[in-house]
């Protein structure tokens, strides 16, 4: 390479294209790309094809500049390569041993838009007649970082890509959540650098990678991805009402659930490699899951569902604050009972949200017999003349509790 006295890409071409029988082309290519441009064109055209070069090079024509490229060509060749039968359509396979970060495909939808094997992109003129082509190498293009413009190129084909870098492509598969897809997109596929040269679907992609590109897509989604219903999200909220009064119970806030996807529900998630697929797991199999045995025996107790009111109803509580779980009730339903309802082992007094007939707020309160002693009289006296029909009692202490307008009669 040293004693052909060309810059290395150059001598690397014009010794490879020896080897494969094409020294006078390659001896040709070296010359026309060590030397400015001979070809003339009218102001504003331009031919990238490398090709045509060639082709004039080879056509004994022997002007000015011309001549210079074939004298300097005819140095760059052994003796014997003279008389070889040139290839033009070996141009871009040559052009390649020169240039192997400048092999470019076609970026897919697009008209003369590629990207380099060394990763950056390039651009082609605008109804250029090599704008389709599938690949390219390319020989000269500006300096711009992204999309740069491609002066002079030659098309190659995938297979003499292989030939020729056969020992540089790589294979490997990848498995990774497609966000637009809204699935796990598993591809084997071939590359050379930062091109692609084959992508094909993957049939059978290894389980634990897709476990791995399924809990990415969870990440990506949020865990409201997740088959949750009401009673689900009911549950983890009495949870996080225990952890609230003691640490030992577990953290299922999504902040803590997020992180630990591959503990807790990497389990259930075989199979699973769509969004749609979310929908069939057993999401609270997942979540109680992370509730020791002997904490679960004592949920109901210490964080029930309902409190028994003295109507005789099944109130539910709701938790949705951990700090301040509250009790809708309608207030004649509490008739008769003194103290406030608690929970959490009786740590913690429910928040009375007191009803009107009508199911609307009318008091608030965490201290029932306060309300009793001094804010019944003028709720009272409200919501008599508002409803007059139903039972206002003068002592609530001892009036019969009901959940009717009036108590059924003795």
């Amino acid at each position: 390479m040293a004693r052909l006295g060309q810059h290395p890409r150059l001598a690397h071409l014009v010794l490879k294209g020896r080897e494969l029988g094409q020294g006078k082309v390659a001896a040709l290519l070296a010359a026309i790309l060590s030397e400015r441009d001979f070809l003339r064109l009218p102001k504003g055209e331009r031919d990238v094809d490398l090709r045509h070069r060639v082709d004039i090079a080879l056509s004994g024509k022997r002007d000015g500049a011309l001549r210079l490229i074939q004298e300097s060509a005819r140095r760059l060749m052994p003796r014997d390569a003279r008389n070889e039968t040139a290839d033009v359509s070996m141009t871009g396979a040559l052009l390649a041993l020169a240039y192997p970060d400048r092999i470019g495909r076609r970026r897919p939808g697009t008209a003369g838009r590629y990207l380099l094997s060394g990763g950056r992109g390039a651009v082609l003129p605008e109804g250029d007649p090599m704008a389709n082509e599938e690949f390219v190498v390319v020989a000269d293009l500006d300096g711009s970082t992204q999309d740069s413009r491609i002066y002079l190129a030659a098309p190659i084909t995938l297979a003499e890509i292989e030939d020729l870098y056969a020992e540089r492509i790589v294979g490997d598969e990848t498995v990774r959540w497609g966000e637009r897809e809204g699935a796990v997109l598993a591809r084997r596929q071939r590359r050379l650098g930062a091109l692609v040269l084959e992508d094909k679907p993957l049939t059978k992609p290894d389980a634990e990678k897709l476990k791995a590109a399924m809990l990415d897509g969870v990440r990506q989604l949020g865990l409201s991805a997740l088959p949750w219903n009401d009673d689900l999200a009911r549950w983890r909220e009495r949870v996080a009402f225990l952890r609230r009064l003691d640490e030992s119970w577990p953290d299922l806030s999504d902040t803590a659930l997020l992180p630990s996807l591959e503990t807790w529900l990497a389990p259930f998630l075989d199979k699973v490699s769509r969004r749609d697929h979310l929908a069939h797991i057993d999401l609270a199999a997942a979540l109680k899951a992370l509730v020791p045995w002997d904490k679960q025996r004592t949920l109901d107790r210490l964080a029930p569902t309902h409190i028994d009111v003295p109507s005789g109803s099944r109130v539910p509580v709701d938790y949705a604050n951990p700090a301040e779980p509250t009790l809708s009730v309608r207030l004649q339903e509490m008739f008769g009972l003194l103290d406030t309802p608690r929970v959490g082992g009786g740590k913690v007094p429910l928040t009375l949200h007191l009803l009107s007939p009508a199911r609307r707020p009318v008091q608030v309160t965490r201290d029932l017999a306060s309300f009793w002693a001094s804010g019944y009289r003028a709720v009272k006296a409200e919501l008599k003349g508002r409803y007059p029909r139903h039972y206002w009692p003068d002592d609530p202490l001892v009036a019969e509790p009901t959940a009717r307008v009036r108590p059924r009669p003795r």
